[in-house]
């Protein structure tokens, strides 16, 4: 979602926009496309000249990496695709709208490519080029809730995992050195579980731990080489594990292999054969990656079905207390797709005496906006009315947040759900009357999220 928050902060651009000259990556054979735009090109097929629609059939159904260039030579932007020639295309495809994807097209002057062996390959090797070259638009589009980092370790059986950036960014440099062996990134968009379990497979990570009563899971599939039975040493597990891993995200997979393919020898000449087959296994496995569904598609698969369908964000609140004490609030986070759990939040109210859900709100929206790390929403939304958004109102305005805030009250007879705003907007009203639905969703959630952490705090049961 790397468009995401444009609107807000395209007036960055000019600040942070600098010189990226034309490259061929080290170690990389570079395909070149290019593709001449004349003004402006109205981005549908049917208007697209003849030249552009040659051009584009050139693009390979392989996956890899494109590079979109501005007319002064700059890379705007870098993806990964695992269908280049569909990816690229569907660009192209949609009608124009005034949808803020069509700022950064209206740019692009010239594209390039790389293939890769496999999608997994291509997100590795985005990740390295975004944290190269920072790209204008990969840069201004980035969302915490989308930039994963897979990180490795210190533990005397390193642990492979993930983290998002804001979680990173938290993390002094000396807690970051301290805790993990290497971290590679960021990973835009990326399907985080389907990507460990791949990795996993290709290398036999280990998710178990030492000295455990039975053999794991992975154990039992020969997916693990022993760490939960005691038969690998970590200096082992490191050598032929976490070492091929770290060439691997680094982009060595031809090295990796190389050095794979001596260890077969040696241990078939030593007469290992079984451990001579397995590696010979993950050689073949290595060469032929199956890996088609690394690549979150719904941006696209929404951009090209529905193509006057924006992007948002919407941060939902609500207060849960039995009295006057015992107060809890709660922030979920959904997006046009539903809820992102990982971006919960929840809070005890520790300044408001008595009762007074408006001024829980407001505590809760002070310690919000102090995490300037924490991206900020399209939309606030609160359960309740007039005196909870004009509470938040003066809040945002005195720290000159100008993000519409949205209210569901349920009514005098706490049957209905009444939609109430700080200003009379019709672009607002617009969205809620086509997201009406997700609105109530938003604020149900909320409300659940509080009364869960109350409960769980005052041990009641459900």
């Amino acid at each position: 979602m790397f468009l995401k928050n444009f609107i807000r902060i395209e007036g960055r651009r000019k600040r942070i926009e600098q010189v990226r000259h034309d490259f061929p990556p080290s170690g990389l054979v570079s395909n070149n496309l290019t593709i001449t735009r004349l003004y402006h090109i109205n981005h549908t097929m049917s208007t697209v000249n003849s030249k552009i629609k040659q051009l584009l059939k050139k693009l390979p159904s392989t996956p890899g990496i494109y590079f979109f260039y501005n007319s002064q030579k700059q890379i705007i932007y870098i993806g990964k695709a695992t269908n280049l020639h569909t990816r690229v295309k569907s660009y192209f495809q949609a009608k124009k709208t005034d949808r803020p994807i069509e700022t950064m097209i209206s740019k692009i002057n010239n594209i390039k490519f790389l293939q890769t062996d496999s999608v997994l390959e291509a997100i590795i090797l985005e990740a390295q080029q975004i944290k190269k070259l920072q790209p204008i638009y990969n840069v201004l589009g980035k969302d915490n809730k989308s930039w994963i980092y897979i990180v490795i370790t210190n533990h005397q059986y390193p642990r492979v995992e993930t983290i998002r950036e804001h979680e990173l960014n938290q993390l002094s440099e000396i807690t970051k050195k301290k805790v993990y062996n290497k971290i590679f990134g960021p990973f835009p968009n990326l399907r985080t579980k389907d990507t460990i379990r791949i990795l996993q497979k290709l290398f036999s990570i280990s998710f178990c731990h030492p000295d455990q009563k039975k053999a794991c899971f992975y154990r039992q599939l020969n997916q693990c080489l022993g760490v939960c039975t005691n038969e690998i040493s970590d200096k082992d597990y490191k050598s032929k594990v976490i070492n091929p891993l770290i060439q691997f995200l680094s982009g060595k997979k031809s090295s990796v292999i190389q050095k794979l393919k001596k260890q077969m020898f040696q241990t078939s000449k030593a007469e290992n054969f079984e451990e001579a087959g397995r590696i010979r296994n993950q050689i073949n496995n290595l060469k032929h990656i199956q890996d088609v569904t690394l690549i979150d598609e719904k941006f696209f698969q929404s951009y090209r079905a529905d193509s006057n369908q924006h992007l948002f964000k919407i941060e939902g609140y609500d207060i849960s207390n039995l009295g006057s004490t015992g107060k809890v609030g709660s922030l979920v986070v959904f997006d046009q797709s539903g809820p992102i759990k990982s971006e919960y939040k929840k809070f005890k109210i520790k300044t408001v005496s008595g009762q007074s859900d408006v001024d829980c709100l407001a505590e809760i929206f002070e310690r919000r906006l102090k995490h300037q790390n924490w991206t900020l929403p399209d939309y606030f939304l609160v359960d309740g009315g007039k005196p909870q958004l004009n509470k938040i109102k003066k809040i945002l305005i005195s720290k000159n947040i100008d993000i519409p805030i949205i209210g569901i009250a349920k009514g005098q007879e706490r049957k209905k759900n009444e939609f109430h705003l700080t200003t009379r907007n019709q672009s607002i009203l617009d969205f809620i009357k086509q997201n009406s639905k997700l609105l109530i969703q938003v604020r149900d959630e909320a409300h659940r999220f509080a009364i869960s952490y109350q409960r769980k705090l005052r041990k009641i049961k459900k």
